[in-house]
């Protein structure tokens, strides 16, 4: 198969959605499959085999490591050249246009697929009022496409509910390679906790932003006697919790990646995730992986991943101390807590990226044997 994935984000950036994509990619190339990306300009050309090109757009204002690129008619030769059997969107609104323009003259099978939960951000940059309008852009996008598949459950239904059609599930995947338990190292405790390696450790991973609500995390930081936090990650809400954060032992690092990232998981004692916007929550299942118990709000995507007092804890994000009293008793049991990161690395392993990948060919090949069907008069 030859597949156009149309997407508003991909590398250099680094987030849960440009993870799926690159472990995407590489393992449908291996699969034999040719892919082109067409994203944001961001000064790569190829991945893994896979050509990528670049149009070139501006940041948007309040998520400004996200450039909105615009489709332009230069993309046509780019298409013709390729030749695609079918084309995917990803997260469609400005470039995603694009590909459903091309699908359309170009009468080809089109893949949508939804990761952000747009809709729900809105709450947090002060413009609900947009909601309903949102949701209707999505679904006169989404119902175009004769496929449209979401990352966990909770998502599929919710979509449904509101009226977008032909949803189904694209299943969950980590780097168990990558992310490993035996990667724990009293190195990276000490930076992590600025040099307190035997103080209890909290983390948090991912983008430093309102929507994902790390303020959340001061209160249980400070029921905790000698514990630290570390924040992975940056982004424009940095400056905030740094204000908020003040006169609290919190650690502000910065991005990590592979190996670094992987032992920063494994050498803390929980992994805090207050975020109730999450489609999936892909860094809880390398907090997982990396043998890492998780601290979660228990809404969303999350629900998929983390069972209750089995692999993790969820807390109800509306109670002021659900996630205090779920740290607590996670730090507070020794033995259990060795159970869950047991559990949680055991869950982490059901979900390699070979077998996301090969589940999203089984959805292409099938849209494209639809397609081909002939027409019954």
């Amino acid at each position: 198969m030859r597949i156009a994935l149309f997407t508003e984000t991909f590398l250099p950036k680094v987030d849960g959605i440009v993870t799926r994509l690159r472990h995407t990619v590489e393992q449908l190339q291996r699969a034999g499959d040719r892919v082109l990306v067409i994203a944001p300009e961001g000064g790569l050309t190829e991945y893994k085999g896979a050509k990528i090109h670049g149009v070139s757009g501006f940041p948007l204002p309040l998520y400004p490591e996200l450039k909105l690129a615009v489709p332009r008619p230069t993309l046509r030769p780019v298409l013709e050249e390729f030749g695609p059997d079918l084309i995917h969107v990803v997260n469609p609104a400005m470039l995603g246009l694009g590909g459903l323009y091309y699908a359309n003259s170009f009468k080809l099978p089109l893949v949508a697929s939804y990761h952000t939960h747009l809709p729900q951000y809105l709450q947090h940059y002060g413009l609900g009022m947009f909601e309903d309008m949102l949701w209707g852009l999505l679904r006169s996008i989404h119902n175009q496409a004769q496929l449209n598949l979401c990352t966990s459950t909770a998502m599929v239904k919710e979509l449904s509910d509101r009226g977008i059609e032909r949803t189904d599930l694209w299943q969950r995947g980590v780097d168990t390679e990558m992310f490993q338990p035996h990667l724990a190292s009293q190195k990276m405790r000490s930076r992590l906790s600025q040099g307190h390696p035997d103080a209890p450790l909290l983390l948090y991973v991912g983008r430093l932003s309102p929507e994902k609500e790390i303020e959340q995390i001061r209160p249980v930081l400070e029921s905790i006697p000698n514990a630290r936090l570390a924040l992975v990650g940056d982004g424009p809400h940095r400056q905030a919790l740094e204000e908020h954060f003040t006169d609290t032992p919190t650690h502000f690092v910065g991005y990590l990646q592979g190996l670094e990232l992987a032992s920063a998981f494994a050498s803390a004692d929980a992994f805090l995730f207050p975020s109730r916007t999450e489609t999936l929550g892909l860094v809880l299942l390398e907090a997982m992986a990396a043998g890492c118990p998780v601290v979660a709000a228990g809404t969303g995507g999350i629900t998929d991943i983390v069972q209750d007092g089995v692999n993790g804890y969820l807390f109800d994000p509306e109670s002021r101390t659900g996630a205090i009293d779920a740290t607590q008793r996670l730090l507070a049991e020794g033995e259990t807590r060795e159970t869950l990161r047991q559990n949680a690395r055991q869950e982490a392993e059901r979900w390699g990226w070979t077998a996301a990948t090969a589940q999203l060919r089984q959805y292409y090949q099938t849209v494209l044997a639809e397609r081909t069907l002939p027409s019954v008069a």
